[in-house]
């Protein structure tokens, strides 16, 4: 998904497009057709226009699409965890995201590898992650700014990308990569609260 083009005007509009769009995907896919963009425009009543800013080939949607279908919503995750207290709420984002890696690492790898080929100079990808931990901190009193830097550094602690570095980089297992990531997410969060506190 062309990151820049969320990031202008009106966001949630934009992630309620990129869900129609995604939806008409895998309407495409449970059925075993082949198509292409300009039938998820039909299907999802959007323009070709529109899908080609968001997907600029059908490769990168359908892998999109594939991991899309297997993860809950980002209001779904955190009500699930709506009982515990802030940083068991993030570490329980944290460790949702890092399972669906585990669950789908080669779908994960694959459908990064079609948006890294596509055009490396263009960022094209779901914010998923960041918007789960957005939803987590909205209520808080941490002021707007510190809040979305805090959400940006705890996004790079989950997800396919640090697993790929864990694994590929340092050698670590599948456990190994989750409890390092887990201890550096306590970490920063006993550091933060604590400051805060």
């Amino acid at each position: 998904m062309n990151k820049e083009y969320v990031k202008s005007g009106r966001i949630n509009q934009k992630l309620d497009t990129r869900n129609k769009i995604l939806t008409s995907a895998q309407y495409f896919m449970n059925k075993g057709l082949e198509f292409t963009l300009e039938d998820v425009a039909k299907k999802s009543g959007i323009s070709r226009a529109t899908i080609y800013r968001y997907y600029s080939n059908i490769e990168i949607l359908v892998n999109e699409a594939g991991i899309d279908v297997n993860a809950e919503s980002p209001e779904n995750i955190v009500a699930n965890l709506k009982e515990k207290n802030i940083e068991e709420i993030i570490l329980g984002i944290q460790n949702y995201y890092n399972t669906l890696v585990i669950d789908h690492e080669n779908a994960f790898r694959k459908y990064l590898s079609s948006v890294l080929a596509s055009n490396p100079s263009e960022i094209k990808r779901g914010a998923r992650r960041k918007k789960t931990l957005q939803i987590a901190l909205e209520n808080t009193s941490i002021n707007k700014n510190e809040r979305e830097k805090l959400v940006n550094l705890l996004t790079i602690l989950m997800g396919i990308e640090p697993f790929i570095v864990s694994k590929d980089v340092c050698g670590l297992n599948n456990e190994e990569s989750m409890e390092t990531m887990n201890w550096g997410m306590k970490l920063i969060l006993k550091s933060y609260f604590q400051s805060e506190g």
